[in-house]
């Protein structure tokens, strides 16, 4: 089935493909996995062969009903015909492994990390270029949601693919990026709602950004806020907080 142009999102071609980007990831037999932007089911069909439950997410009407009724006799998945973005957050422990649309990558990422819920990792193929920004700590210009997340979460492409690996083939490059949380995160949970508000004010303000700590925190002259390092944000904000 084709998708409508206001779900934009490509479709992974073939389920050897989607085997075996699964096996770059620590998703295991006991697992709960959400699959968000299902689809018709490709990937919640592999996933459902490997975990112990999958939840496929789909808001567009007919390809929802598709994924219904692909999935009819497969007892451990749950389909959910709805905006994952206005879902509430899952009460136990799990995991995502999606092919979700490009142009709410932000907003499911927002979604996922901004709340102390259990994930345990996530798997999401996005744009190349917006997957760089999230790696805060590498020689890539780091984007604002980069830095929001970086106090709890590591990010790392595990995987490069192809435009040909997606009907249609998009525009654009694209890798499988994945996101865990940190064993031990740089700031608890209940300073992160102004940690966010620290870099959000810095990111949007030049002004407020030169105000900050920043010789203290060990930061150069002339340093944007796209060249901070994790530890150095959460230093500037520790200081802040005195």
């Amino acid at each position: 089935m084709k998708r409508l142009a206001d779900y934009s999102q490509h479709f992974l071609r073939s389920p050897a493909l989607i085997k075996e980007l699964i096996g770059h990831t620590n998703i295991r037999k006991n697992d709960t996995v959400y699959d968000i932007g299902a689809g018709s089911g490709a990937i919640t069909a592999v996933l459902a062969t490997r975990v112990k439950k999958v939840v496929a997410v789909e808001l567009e009407p007919r390809m929802a009903e598709k994924l219904k009724e692909n999935m009819a006799r497969v007892d451990n998945v749950n389909v959910v015909a709805r905006d994952f973005l206005t879902m509430g957050s899952p009460a136990e422990p799990f995991k995502v492994f999606a092919n979700i649309p490009f142009h709410i990558s932000s907003e499911i990422i927002h979604k996922l990390t901004d709340t102390d819920q259990p994930l345990k990792a996530a798997y999401l193929i996005v744009q190349r270029q917006f997957a760089r920004k999230l790696l805060i700590n590498s020689d890539h210009f780091t984007g604002q949601l980069g830095a929001m997340i970086a106090p709890r979460y590591d990010a790392r492409i595990r995987r490069p693919l192809r435009r040909t690996d997606f009907w249609p083939h998009p525009n654009v490059d694209t890798v499988l990026l994945e996101l865990k949380p940190k064993e031990v995160p740089l700031l608890e949970w209940d300073g992160m709602p102004r940690y966010r508000k620290m870099i959000d004010a810095a990111f949007s303000d030049p002004k407020v950004f030169v105000k900050l700590p920043l010789k203290e925190a060990g930061i150069a002259e002339g340093v944007k806020p796209s060249q901070v390092r994790a530890e150095q944000w959460v230093q500037m904000f520790l200081m802040l907080e005195r």
